[in-house]
């Protein structure tokens, strides 16, 4: 007893997992929501053309029917037939009072044009479902690569803030000592605090957010919120490792883009919505086999080896022709063919749209490779200046306006750099995604 309830409750305990981008994406992979209802779609898509099929073989079925006639159902006979006088009628009871049927049908579909069409129709049902699995499968990879870099990220912001901050503080402390001696003025100081209390309020919303943006991978990854998520990969690392110009070079083939094919299969449905349309025009044809047996009884003794069972059996064949349906029919398939006409044109749109996004991910892309190196040289040009007027601040050379202005300016670099870094992953990862087979 004890062993079964020991694994229930280590379950319930947090778990620990610790990942780099590609691992994150393999456990996306296998247990993210979206992802295992994708594959579930998949299996019911199975389920549906198996009915659709069915509906074609023999369908076997059984019923059983007991009446008891409380009154039984009478009728008027000439009275001559019984010895009466001719024109008198007398009234006589047909049947018992206890009837049981009991039968076996078997049915059989012939011919039907809409049978055929259905075949088809469920198999590109199936295609269609297994079609969305993939673009299931491209979607959650770009979310885990934007949510794991900007979790990146903002552990970065941290890490950066309170570095910032701890610089800050001993500039405060210095300058504020100074400032009691009479070697620096209270603007001096001022200024400082105001930059160190910005610096504090951008750390702690750092903080904050960081916990959301982690929570929100956890759930991309299909993880509990309560479980410990720790992620391997360094973000300039990551960076580097996007840096791959060649990418953009690659072309790009429209007919290999998931939603292209998505649209081929919807452009598929709908012709095949006419054809179904257009077979109902056909005559359809079906059999029918049945046998079974019947019993009567004025008492229920139907379980008694005296009693009698007649049986029966017939074979059936049925055929419908349409003939005339006052151009009903003929509506509704050229409402399908305009259906049809409609997803052809939406089909040439989205290959157009396609390739002016292809075009747009590959530009963006390539100017967020310029976007990194441009804000690496100004972060270094930053801490540069930075450190020159911190030197020249301390030995009374700089105003605090023109030191904290330098101070300032760092951070917009750090921060520019941080953000031009997980552009280049986002950026790579949108062009991938157009580009997934």
């Amino acid at each position: 007893m004890l062993l079964s309830v020991l694994p229930s409750q280590a379950q319930e305990e947090p778990q620990s997992y610790s990942f780099s981008l590609n691992e994150a994406i393999q456990h996306a992979m296998e247990y993210n929501y979206k992802v295992i209802n994708s594959g579930r779609d998949i299996e019911a898509a199975n389920k549906k053309k198996w009915e659709t099929i069915a509906t074609g073989l023999p369908q076997i079925s059984a019923s059983g029917n007991y009446q008891y006639n409380f009154e039984l159902q009478k009728s008027v006979v000439p009275a001559e037939f019984f010895g009466g006088n001719p024109g008198e009628f007398v009234e006589v009871a047909f049947g018992t009072k206890h009837s049981v049927d009991a039968k076996a049908t078997l049915n059989q579909l012939i011919f039907d044009g809409t049978y055929i069409v259905g075949l088809k129709a469920a198999r590109v049902y199936l295609d269609y479902y297994k079609s969305s699995k993939q673009k299931t499968d491209i979607d959650v990879k770009e979310q885990v690569i934007n949510a794991y870099g900007n979790v990146l990220l903002l552990e970065e912001s941290v890490r950066i803030l309170e570095k910032n901050k701890e610089t800050l503080e001993k500039n405060y402390h210095e300058t504020n000592e100074s400032f009691k001696n009479g070697l620096s003025e209270e603007e001096d100081v001022e200024q400082i605090s105001i930059t160190l209390a910005t610096i504090n309020s951008s750390l702690k919303n750092s903080i904050r957010v960081r916990e959301i943006s982690l929570n929100m991978l956890k759930i991309i990854l299909g993880i509990e919120l309560e479980d410990q998520l720790a992620l391997t990969d360094n973000l300039e690392d990551l960076t580097t490792d996007n840096l791959d110009i060649t990418v953009a070079a690659e072309g790009f083939n429209v007919e290999q883009n998931i939603d292209y094919r998505l649209g081929q299969i919807n452009t598929i449905q709908k012709e095949l919505l006419m054809k179904q349309e257009m077979s109902k025009a056909l005559p359809t044809l079906s059999t029918n086999l049945a046998f079974g047996y019947n019993g009567f009884n004025n008492n229920f003794d139907f379980f008694q080896r005296n009693q009698q069972w007649l049986n029966y059996s017939y074979l059936g064949l049925s055929l419908n022709v349409p003939i005339f349906s006052s151009l009903g029919r003929s509506a509704r398939t050229q409402q399908a063919r305009i259906a049809l006409e409609q997803a052809k044109t939406q089909q040439e749109e989205l290959e157009q749209n396609l390739k002016l996004e292809y075009q747009r991910a590959k530009s963006e892309y390539e100017y967020s490779i310029e976007e990194y190196f441009t804000s690496k040289n100004n972060l270094k040009l930053a801490e540069r200046i930075e450190n020159k007027q911190q030197i020249k601040f301390k030995e009374g050379l700089s105003s605090s306006f023109e030191f904290t202005e330098a101070q300032r300016q760092l951070y917009s670099a750090q921060q520019s750099f941080l953000e031009s870094m997980t552009e280049v992953i986002n950026k790579r990862a949108a062009l991938e995604k157009l580009t997934a087979q």
